[in-house]
């Protein structure tokens, strides 16, 4: 049961990262970014997997930790294209 509520609350989170890809992606802009924060994220997601694998709970939940981690990868590739066009504006 436990893993269930553990699915919930990733894809709860899980469902706002792609929303924010596209906007940050749309603004062209890295303004109101933060990298220390989204590499924040992308720390806990590694700790969530780590756990899985040392626990040998690899399950579905393991699938939906990948897919976030990914999506929030997706983010600082963003990011980064983002900066690299505010340097080209100023």
């Amino acid at each position: 049961m436990g893993s269930v509520f553990e699915t919930i609350m990733l894809v709860c989170f899980g469902l706002s990262w792609p929303l924010n890809v596209i906007k940050a992606y749309k603004a062209r802009t890295a303004k109101g970014t933060s990298l220390p924060f989204i590499i924040l994220i992308i720390t806990g997601y590694v700790a969530g997997i780590t756990a899985k694998v040392v626990t040998q709970q690899i399950n579905y939940v393991f699938i939906v930790y990948l897919i976030n981690l990914a999506i929030v990868a997706i983010n600082v590739l963003v990011y980064f294209r983002n900066t690299h066009l505010d340097k080209k504006v100023s």
